[in-house]
């Protein structure tokens, strides 16, 4: 999309059209105490080649490491053709359109989006995405608080190998508003919550519970178990997956008996690169059932008087246009242009090639713990993974990992700071990028790092 700058002339004709002096004029209506002052310290304007110069310069100095760090951001490949078709001009837009009439490719590829994400889990129906992974559970817990009007103690069973970052805003966004998070514990020796430990939840007023699969340590959950504890007890539960490895795995609607009530999770894997942490989008799907109460926009398929098919914004449950007060949410919005590309991508890869993708993760990560188990490196716990497994990496893991990457070798993410009874442990993901070139380097420096 081309940048058209206005020059001082430009705008000096239109505050003039306008009859105003300046462009402070245009804001007058507020308070002096209430404007913020200049900025110090910015440098006069460069021109754009000396920018692009210093951007150039600055991002060479990240170099480019070998990359073993997943938690939640995952380096896949992305076909050339994805982000070449998402920055046309017909898509290069942030945000879903109001006027749908004017925006048929976009409503097109929006609606073509969430038939890809309901296939994907299982699930009825998809909106049309929110902010990321993290926001979106917290709005699937706010979700299943209104879907279970039976409960009153608003307490939500939250598994403590839940992603860490997830746990934190989930806090922040429901905690004010009567909401409890009680967090399970994870089994030591397995890495994932054990179903029998919900039997101590049998007689207590639960509002929902919330199972991660996989989990953030990689574990795969006995979903089906916690799902069939919180039927019993009609109890909505809350799946919060990786999108990549539903090519693999169970779908969220057919755990248990009945499936998952609500399922999110973190939309980057499929197409986003990693970019400094974003823009980035999060996917739910839900039961028809529960659709009056999923929060932002569906997209949906009909004709008009003369029979041809068009495609219009169906359902926008959140009403945040006219009855903000009464909105299923406030703060969901839509992350067009990311989900243009990830449209793009699985359309690209289809079901056989996501697949192929998935058991390439699943299996370079399975070779990589083969590798690390020859220098007496093992796993931290026994159950079964998908493409990330903590690594004790012994005493020392820090300054380890810290030699790695000097040398070029991000070994993954170290556990201790939201883990402590994790100390010195290494949370490592090898995706399809990564070759048995790659996975030699990881333990060849290694040994290095160890030996210095």
């Amino acid at each position: 999309m081309p940048f058209i700058p206005h020059t001082e002339d430009d705008v000096h004709d239109m505050l003039q059209r306008i009859g105003v002096g300046s462009l402070d004029d245009l804001f007058d209506e507020i308070p002096d105490n209430l404007r913020a002052p200049p900025l110090s310290g910015i440098p006069e304007g460069s021109p754009e080649m000396e920018v692009t110069r210093l951007m150039q310069e600055r991002a060479a100095r990240d170099g480019t490491p070998l990359n073993f760090i997943g938690a939640g951001a995952y380096e896949h490949h992305i076909p050339a053709a994805v982000w070449q078709i998402a920055t046309r001009g017909e898509f290069y837009s942030a945000y879903t359109p109001y006027q749908a009439e004017a925006s048929q490719g976009t409503l097109q590829l929006i609606y073509e989006y969430q038939t890809m994400i309901s296939r994907l889990t299982g699930m009825e129906v998809s909106n049309a995405s929110l902010y990321d992974g993290a926001s979106a559970l917290a709005e699937a817990v706010l979700m299943a608080v209104r879907i279970n009007r039976r409960s009153k103690s608003n307490r939500i069973l939250v598994p403590g190998a839940l992603h860490p970052a997830y746990r934190n805003v989930v806090r922040s966004i429901v905690g004010n508003q009567g909401i409890e998070l009680v967090e399970l514990p994870w089994d030591t020796r397995r890495g994932a919550v054990d179903p029998e430990r919900l039997k101590a939840y049998d007689q207590e007023d639960i509002t929902a519970l919330v199972i991660s699969q996989p989990n953030f340590f990689g574990i795969l959950e006995d979903v089906d178990g916690l799902t069939r504890w919180a039927e019993g007890r009609g109890v909505p539960v809350v799946a919060v997956v990786n999108p990549v490895s539903l090519a693999l795995l169970k779908p969220p609607g057919e755990w248990g008996e009945r499936g998952a009530d609500v399922v999110v999770g973190e939309g980057q894997p499929l197409g986003a690169p990693l970019s400094s942490g974003g823009p980035y989008y999060g996917f739910m799907a839900t039961r028809r059932e529960h659709i009056r109460q999923m929060p932002g926009r569906i997209v949906g398929r009909t004709e008009d008087a003369d029979g041809r098919s068009g495609f219009v914004l169906t359902l926008q449950a959140r009403e945040q246009h006219i009855r903000r007060s009464k909105a299923t949410s406030n703060i969901c919005t839509n992350q067009g242009l990311v989900v243009t590309a990830s449209t793009i991508h699985m359309a690209l890869l289809g079901d056989v090639g996501l697949t192929r993708v998935a058991e390439a993760c699943w299996s370079n990560t399975r070779a990589l713990s083969e590798r690390l188990a020859a220098v007496g490196i093992t796993p931290r716990f026994e159950a079964d993974h998908f493409h990330e497994m903590v690594f004790d990496f012994g005493t020392g893991a820090v300054d380890t990992v810290a030699r790695m990457s000097g040398q070029g070798v991000l070994a993954g993410h170290l556990l201790d700071a939201d883990y402590p009874d994790l100390r010195n442990c290494v949370l490592a993901c090898a995706t399809e990028t990564k070759t048995d070139a790659d996975l030699d380097r990881f333990v060849d420096t290694l040994k290095q790092a160890r030996a210095a």
